[in-house]
C-alpha cells in the first residue's frame, strides 16, 4: 500500500481502522460502499511500485467478504488494512537485504520462525515459481502473503486430519481437492 498519512476525522465508524477508513475512502472510486477487485488492485503496491497479482487480490477479497458478493465493506477493508500491516511487517523483518523481495533462504527463515518444518529446497522452489521473469530470484509481498496464507490453510486442512497427530494422513484425492477449494477459493 502506498503510505502516505491520512488526514484522520472524527467520522470513523467504531471499530474501523482511521487509517483504513481514509484508505477506503480513496480507493473506493465508485462510491459504492464497497472495494472491488479492480480497486483492491489499485489501492495494493509492492515495494518496487508494481500492484499485486491478481490471485492474491481475489484470495484478499474471498477472506474478507463477508457477504459472499465479490467485494469488500468498510469493516472488511479495515480487517485487510490489519492483516496487510503483520503480513507487511514479517515480510520487512525477512527482507534484511532490504531489496524490496525474499530470497529463497531469507523465506525458509521466516518459514522456519512461523513453526513450519520445511526443507530450504521447498523454500527455494516456491521463490521459483512465482520469481517475476528477467529479475532476480525471490519474491514480492503479495506473493509472500500469498504463500503463507495458503500454506496456513493446506496446513489447518491437515492437522484436520491429522487427528493422531502423526504427521502422516490418509485420504482421497477427491478429500483434497475439497477440502483445498473450500478454504482457497
Amino acid at each position: 500500500m502506498i503510505y502516505q498519512k491520512p488526514l484522520i476525522t472524527s467520522n470513523t465508524p467504531p471499530g474501523v481502522n482511521p487509517e483504513a477508513f481514509q484508505w477506503f475512502q480513496t480507493v473506493d472510486t465508485d462510491r459504492s460502499g464497497f472495494i472491488n477487485h479492480s480497486e483492491l488492485k489499485q489501492a495494493l503496491v509492492n515495494s518496487n511500485w508494481s500492484t499485486f497479482n491478481d490471485e492474491t487480490c481475489l484470495m484478499m477479497i474471498n477472506m474478507f467478504d463477508r457477504t459472499r458478493s465479490g467485494r469488500i465493506d468498510l469493516y472488511g477493508f479495515s480487517a485487510l488494512w490489519d492483516y496487510m500491516q503483520r503480513w507487511r511487517a514479517l515480510f520487512q523483518q525477512y527482507d534484511r537485504d532490504g531489496s524490496g523481495s525474499i530470497s529463497g533462504t531469507e523465506l525458509h527463515q521466516a518459514l522456519v520462525q512461523m513453526g513450519y518444518n520445511l526443507s530450504p529446497q521447498f523454500s527455494e522452489a516456491v521463490v521459483q515459481r512465482f520469481t517475476i521473469r528477467g529479475v532476480r530470484p525471490g519474491i514480492q509481498l503479495d506473493r509472500f502473503i500469498q504463500v503463507c496464507t495458503q500454506l496456513q490453510t493446506m496446513t489447518q486442512q491437515f492437522r484436520e486430519k491429522d487427528t493422531s497427530m502423526t504427521g502422516n494422513v490418509r485420504l482421497s484425492y477427491e478429500d483434497f481437492l475439497s477440502g483445498a477449494m473450500t478454504r482457497l477459493m
